[in-house]
C-alpha cells in the first residue's frame, strides 16, 4: 500500500490506533506513521507489528518506548527533538493516547514550550462501547479504572451515585466480578448496566441488563480480554411521565421550551431529546 510520505511539520502527533481489528485505523494515521521523523510508542512491538500489517516502512527511523514509567528525561528528550524541528508521532498500545493511556505529561510539556500538538483521531474503546450499549449517550462521564482496593473503590462509586450521566469505566478481567458487585450494592441492582468485552475482536461480547443480572452473569466467571463497563444514569428508568410533565410545566413558566427541556433532563437524569419532545407536545397542547 502506498502511503503519503510528504514531510510533516515539526510537532507532536497523537495517533489513535486500533483497539482490536487492525483495519480500524485511519488513512491519516498511516500517513503520519509513514512520515514522522520519530515514532514513540507505549509498546514498541505492537507499534512495529501494526506498521508491518499496513506496509508502513521504517526506512531507518527509530521506534522508541514511552510509557507510564518513562521519566522526566524521556519527556524532555522528545520535546527537545520537536523544538529542534522534528516531527514525533506517539501511539499508545491501543486506542487513543491519553484516554486511560500514557501521553499526558508529554503533551503538557510540548504545550508548555509552545510547540504544535496535533491529534489524529480514531478508535476509542469508550466511544465504541457507548455506541453499542443501548444507554443514553447525550451526556456521559468517563471514569476510567476504579481503585483496586474495595474500600477506595466503594468510596469512589458512592461519589458517582447521583451523577445524571451514563458512567463509563475500564476494568481488568481479574477484578470485574468484584467491581460489578460493588456497583450493584452501592448504586442499586435496578440500574441498567452493560459490559463490553473484546470490542472489535473475534470474540466480541456485549452483556446488557440490570446491575443485579449483569453482576450475576459475571459471578465466578473467568473472562479474558479488555472490558468496558457502562452504567445507566440515575433515575433513567424510574421517572414517571407525570413527573416529567409537571417539571416541564413549572420550568416553562419562566424559560423557553429548549432551555426548560435542558434543565429538566439534567435534573431528572433523562435523555434531553426525550424531554424536549415532551416539552414540544406540551407547548402545542397549551
Amino acid at each position: 500500500m502506498n502511503h503519503n510520505t510528504k514531510p510533516l511539520s515539526a510537532g507532536l502527533y497523537f495517533v489513535a490506533t486500533p483497539i482490536g481489528s487492525a483495519r480500524d485505523i485511519t488513512l491519516r494515521a498511516l500517513d503520519i506513521l509513514a512520515s514522522a521523523d520519530l515514532i514513540a510508542a507505549e509498546d514498541t512491538r505492537t507499534a512495529r507489528k501494526l506498521m508491518e500489517i499496513h506496509g508502513v516502512p521504517l526506512n531507518g527511523r527509530k521506534v522508541v518506548a514511552f510509557h507510564d514509567h518513562s521519566g522526566d528525561g524521556s519527556v524532555a528528550g522528545l520535546v527537545d527533538l520537536i523544538a529542534g524541528g522534528k516531527s514525533v508521532a506517539y501511539v499508545s498500545e491501543a486506542g487513543t493516547p491519553l484516554i486511560a493511556d500514557p501521553g499526558y505529561e508529554l503533551g503538557r510539556a510540548a504545550i508548555a514550550r509552545d510547540l504544535p500538538v496535533t491529534s489524529a483521531p480514531g478508535a476509542s474503546a469508550v466511544l465504541a462501547a457507548l455506541t453499542v450499549s443501548g444507554l443514553p449517550t447525550d451526556r456521559f462521564a468517563f471514569v476510567g479504572f476504579l481503585p483496586a482496593t474495595k474500600q477506595a473503590r466503594d468510596a469512589e462509586i458512592a461519589q458517582l451515585r447521583a451523577l445524571p450521566f451514563t458512567l463509563v469505566f475500564y476494568e481488568s478481567p481479574k477484578r470485574v466480578e468484584e467491581m460489578l458487585a460493588s456497583l450493584r450494592d452501592i448504586l442499586g441492582g435496578d440500574r441498567q448496566a452493560v459490559v463490553c468485552r473484546e470490542l472489535t475482536k473475534k470474540f466480541e461480547e456485549v452483556t446488557r441488563g440490570t446491575l443485579a443480572n449483569v453482576a450475576s452473569a459475571f459471578k465466578e466467571r473467568r473472562v479474558k480480554g479488555e472490558l468496558v463497563v457502562l452504567i445507566g444514569r440515575v433515575g433513567a428508568t424510574q421517572v414517571a411521565e407525570v413527573d416529567i410533565t409537571d417539571a416541564l410545566r413549572e420550568a416553562m413558566k419562566t424559560m423557553r421550551v429548549k432551555d426548560a427541556a435542558t434543565v429538566v433532563a439534567g435534573a431528572l437524569g433523562l435523555p434531553r431529546r426525550q424531554v424536549y419532545q415532551t416539552a414540544l407536545r406540551l407547548g402545542e397542547d397549551e
